[in-house]
């Protein structure tokens, strides 16, 4: 807890800080002559920028005292339990800025583990045996979403995975991660642990299913694909993946922050501004068209206009897909269920649909299923869906 205070100190410090490089960004905008464009650099000149540059170093120097202060009150704080209320808003602010906060080592930076009952696991035999005394052979992998964590599985009464466990006897298992992390950092170490994990299982193993909600469902393509490219075995246990609102092929709320980047960028007085839309993390850039690898964004401008120009990525030959899209409407014909979707996610991106074939998910129409008068979050907790997942995960896995 006391780190994760210096790193809120860190945060606020940054805060400040680049507050005030954007305001002399405006204010240099702003003094230069009609018709002219600013300066490059963003910067003032003479006695104003010596008065910016004061500002800049007084709160670096400011912070450098908090962080101080907060080491000495550390061995106090840690004494504190972690509640889910702060888990939650922690998971929030990583899928905001989780890259920043890597970027600069911040403690707020959330640190990808696989948990059980919010405790993170020793990926060694005898500390999973003494963690998971009832461990079976069949597991079940629950991967969150963008801005939560694993503990939001269980709200408004419902937990999923207790109830998979209690149900098909199943050991669940929950990823914990920095959704603010561009996705294929996220699905490469997801893969590694992977690996661990099934190395250090006290018991035979028989089969891993993975139920993700969200952008859960990316991160899980993505470890998928690259396990098999690292010739990792693990996917040849992965039967079943059920997908939980996933954007297959994007959410159209990461497309218009693009456009209001663009808008921004015509007026040099409001260009600075787009700082603002650029605090936004790689993980939701990534969710414009459903980034999964490394080639899908790296060396390129990620806040760019651009079209969709993605590699097509399958599920490993072997794997069997459900995808479980939602409205918000009592029907999914009609134009807006097919546009508006969940609230966040359009129907046919979460259906894994799609007008280009190398796009499209090669899923039958009996492992789809829409759910009706449900939003993004309340396929997490909906009685309904549950029963959809249980169902699926209980038919025999096909040879």
């Amino acid at each position: 807890m006391g780190g994760d205070l210096r790193g809120a100190g860190r945060l606020a410090v940054g805060a400040v800080a680049g507050l005030a490089g954007l305001v002399e960004s405006v204010h240099a905008s702003i003094v230069r002559l009609p018709g002219t464009r600013p300066p490059l650099s963003g910067r003032t000149k003479g006695v104003t920028a010596l008065f910016y540059a004061a500002a800049r170093g007084l709160t670096q120097v400011v912070g450098h005292g908090v962080d101080i202060a907060l080491a000495l009150l550390e061995p106090l704080l840690a004494q504190r339990s972690t509640r889910p209320g702060y888990e939650a808003l922690l998971a929030a602010l990583n899928g905001i800025m989780g890259d920043w906060l890597e970027a600069r080592s911040n403690p707020l930076a959330i640190k990808m583990r696989l948990r059980s009952d919010g405790v993170a696991l020793r990926l060694e035999p005898g500390a999973l045996a003494a963690a998971l005394p009832n461990a079976s052979g069949r597991i079940v992998v629950m991967v969150h979403g963008l801005c939560m964590g694993d503990l939001q599985w269980a709200r408004h009464g419902a937990d999923f995975a207790a109830a998979l466990g209690r149900d098909l006897g199943v050991t669940p298992i929950h990823l914990h991660y920095n959704s603010g992390r561009h996705i294929s950092t996220n699905g490469r170490e997801f893969a590694a642990l992977m690996d661990a994990l099934v190395r250090a299982w006290p018991v035979p193993l028989e089969s891993i299913d993975v139920v993700a909600h969200s952008m859960g469902g990316l991160v899980a393509r993505s470890a998928l694909h690259q396990a098999v490219q690292a010739s990792l075995e693990w996917p040849l246990l992965v039967g079943k993946v059920v997908f939980l609102g996933t954007p297959h092929h994007g959410a159209p709320l990461e497309r218009s922050g693009q456009r209001l980047n663009l808008l921004l960028s015509l007026s040099p007085y409001t260009e600075p501004f787009m700082r603002l839309g650029q605090v936004r993390s790689a993980g939701i850039t990534d969710l414009r068209f459903g980034n999964l690898l490394d080639s899908d964004w790296k060396d390129q401008d990620r806040f760019a206009v651009r079209a969709d120009a993605r590699t097509p990525v399958s599920l490993p030959a072997g794997t069997v897909a459900y995808v479980i899209g939602a409205v918000a409407g009592s029907t999914d014909q009609s134009m807006q269920a097919q546009v508006v979707g969940d609230g966040l996610v359009p129907l046919d991106s979460a259906l894994g649909l799609h007008p280009d074939p190398r796009y499209a998910l090669p899923i039958p129409e009996e492992h789809r299923w829409v759910a009706l008068k449900t939003n993004h979050l309340e396929l997490q907790t909906s009685p309904e869906v549950y029963k959809r997942i249980k169902t699926w995960l209980s038919e025999p896995r096909s040879p």
